[in-house]
């Protein structure tokens, strides 16, 4: 992406006392789409990162078409936390994009409420495999596409949701992943979708 520097907040602040509930979140997507990017800059703690330096072994193994110029890759995970507010805790795992480290997924997925597709237009396919898996889990997610500055495509949100095949209950977002508030933003929309779920399963019980 550009010159654009992340929004940090100007303190780092400990866990409030009166955090009552804390939320697994997971941000999956394609290689090099900005799950790192994205968990680093909404994290109100210094985030836990396993980036690895590329070598030229992976060359022929991760597809890097679109995003050449990326020199680190997420080898585990990425975690971060955000406080919503003085009640809600979100705690954020961000999962490898790399085809080789898909089998961590499916333990990421564990205790997971709710996930965030994260969608370079300019490699859509590469957010298929992320929204099957999320589906076969049955966890609720939102898709939040992260606008590069190099991309000319220029797709509207409607014409990504007919691409990827989403249905219309599933909400899509536009956000820079390197600007704090347009992060928070995308899991404030998650959050508000997983409560309109747990309403619509209460009207139905």
């Amino acid at each position: 992406m550009g010159s654009a520097t992340s929004e940090l907040p100007s303190q780092r602040t400990p866990l409030a006392d009166a955090a009552e509930t804390g939320l697994k979140i997971v941000v999956v997507g394609g290689f090099g789409v900005g799950k790192t990017t994205l968990v680093r800059s909404v994290s109100e703690i210094r985030p836990l990162n396993t980036e690895e330096v590329m070598t030229q072994a992976g060359q022929d193994i991760d597809e890097i078409s679109g995003v050449e110029r990326k020199t680190t890759t997420t080898v585990a995970f990425d975690f971060g936390r955000i406080s919503l507010n003085p009640q809600m805790v979100l705690y954020l795992f961000g999962a490898p994009g790399q085809e080789r480290f898909w089998f961590l997924w499916d333990r990421l997925f564990s205790g997971t409420l709710g996930a965030v597709v994260l969608v370079d237009t300019r490699r859509m396919q590469d957010s298929w495999y992320a929204i099957d898996r999320l589906e076969h889990h049955k966890t609720p997610f939102v898709v939040a596409v992260n606008r590069f500055d190099n991309d000319q495509s220029h797709f509207s949100l409607d014409e990504i949701r007919q691409a990827l095949a989403l249905g219309n209950h599933i909400p899509m977002i536009d956000c820079d992943a390197r600007v704090r508030a347009s992060g928070k933003q995308v899991l404030i929309t998650l959050v508000d979708h997983l409560y309109s779920l747990a309403l619509s399963r209460e009207g139905t019980t």
